[in-house]
């Protein structure tokens, strides 16, 4: 056995054991310690004014905890509690209740310290989500301006640049680092190409990446089963380094990165994002192996903020795939209510980022703005709790899409997904590609 097929073998084994571990163990609680707030309606959804009652449960190594206190603090989502205070559990439960009055996400949050330790559980009600409307305004030249930045990026020359990356391909499947020209000379966009080893004609999937800087993989078990896969980084550099250096550059030159050059619509640090995802979509269409009409872009996070994106920018896109997006309704705070990731305009970044032309800035590269451009059919899920991405500020954005669209709704989970929401994202893309 060569040192590839033994490597091979042994992935497979720990992937078995661990299969068998969790199939048939009990699923395991991250603390000893749990708080459980659970909203009093199944689907955590209410009418606007309706009161919302909600249960806090302590419980150590699974037993409610009796005659404790509990530290609570219910408002709306990402500002200041409207209620708070300490209860004393009865029986292990208290009940603390609240509404809103507009449509919006009401959050309560209990905490308990336990031998020095803090233990915290919240749960969100959302109030008519589907009636949520942005704060962020339209520029009246919004797709002048990204028309014109467009053409002028199309006139750049590809100068693709393929490295076989040989140790992660598979009987099936042929696997590329990918180095390509961006919308400037000189700048480069890098990403993981896999596609499939028989010849023929297949559709393709952008895989558009969260926030942060990192080393990639690709997405190989799509290639093995008959879609060319592209999953792209998008500061510049390659992708199939250690990860020390991206832990480097995360902590020293690209640190806030999404904060660079906002004052100024033509160097902001997403121009050269966005418009690399276009690029990515001229690169797949210079393949001779894809099929030239399916291509999907699918990612979370701020990566579901591209597939958004790239979706009005680029009408060669026929589906896309969003999870929890970031980048939306990025003035939500400077309206008394939770915005977008990054969170420029909160109270701790309002001093030095509210300024009146980055508010101006802010609104070409709001997905806000772009959802309302949407035109293909997408399928998108999330939750509730999630406090990187706030469901006010994502909701604002979805409910400006006009093109069909399929919610896969989880309202427990936070900025994280389920395995049977991955699972549903990956079943709707075979459904959409592989007809």
């Amino acid at each position: 056995m060569n040192r590839r097929s033994f490597i091979r073998s042994s992935i497979a084994l720990y992937g078995a054991l661990v299969f068998a571990l969790t199939s048939f163990g009990q699923s395991r609680p991250p603390h000893p310690i749990q708080v459980l707030v659970s909203p009093d309606k199944p689907d955590w959804t209410y009418h606007t004014g309706e009161e919302a009652t909600f249960t806090i449960r302590i419980l150590k190594h699974q037993v409610p905890m009796e005659d404790v206190e509990v530290t609570y603090a219910v408002g709306p989502e990402k500002m200041k509690p409207v209620n708070q205070g300490t209860l004393k559990l009865k029986g292990g439960v208290a009940t603390v209740k609240g509404k809103l009055t507009d449509p919006g996400f009401l959050r309560c949050e209990a905490l308990i310290t336990v031998d020095g330790a803090d233990y915290r559980g919240l749960a969100t009600a959302g109030y008519a989500p589907e009636s949520i409307q942005p704060t962020q305004i339209l520029p009246d030249d919004f797709w002048e301006f990204w028309d014109n930045a467009k053409a002028e990026a199309a006139k750049v020359p590809l100068d693709a640049k393929l490295t076989l990356v040989a140790d992660r391909c598979t009987e099936k499947a042929d696997v590329y680092q990918v180095d390509i020209q961006n919308y400037q000379t000189g700048s480069r966009i890098y990403g993981i190409l896999a596609k499939p080893k028989t010849p023929g004609k297949y559709p393709a999937v952008l895989q558009v990446p969260g926030a942060g800087i990192r080393p990639y993989y690709g997405i190989v078990d799509l290639a093995e089963r008959g879609i060319i896969t592209l999953q792209i980084g998008i500061h510049g550099i390659p992708v199939i380094y250690e990860t020390g250096l991206y832990n480097n550059l995360a902590a020293g030159a690209l640190k806030n990165y999404q904060f660079f050059n906002l004052d100024d619509r033509d160097q902001y640090y997403y121009k050269r994002v966005y418009l690399g995802c276009v690029r990515a979509i001229d690169y797949l269409f210079s393949l001779p192996e894809f099929d030239g009409s399916n291509l999907a872009v699918w990612g979370g996070s701020q990566g579901g903020a591209l597939s958004i994106v790239t979706a009005a920018l680029d009408n060669r896109v026929t589906h896309l795939v969003s999870l929890y997006p970031a980048l939306c309704d990025l003035t939500g705070y400077l309206h008394g209510r939770a915005g977008g990731w990054p969170h420029m305009f909160n109270d701790a970044n309002a001093p030095f980022m509210a300024k009146e032309e980055k508010i101006k800035v802010s609104a070409y590269y709001d997905v806000v703005n772009f959802a309302r451009s949407v035109k293909v059919p997408g399928f998108y899920t999330w939750g509730y709790n999630d406090e990187t991405c706030p469901p006010t500020s994502f909701y604002s954005a979805y409910n400006q899409i006009q093109a069909s669209k399929e919610l896969y709704l989880m309202p427990e989970t936070g900025h994280w997904t389920f395995p049977e929401q991955q699972t549903k994202v990956q079943e709707w893309l075979l459904k959409q590609l592989l007809k």
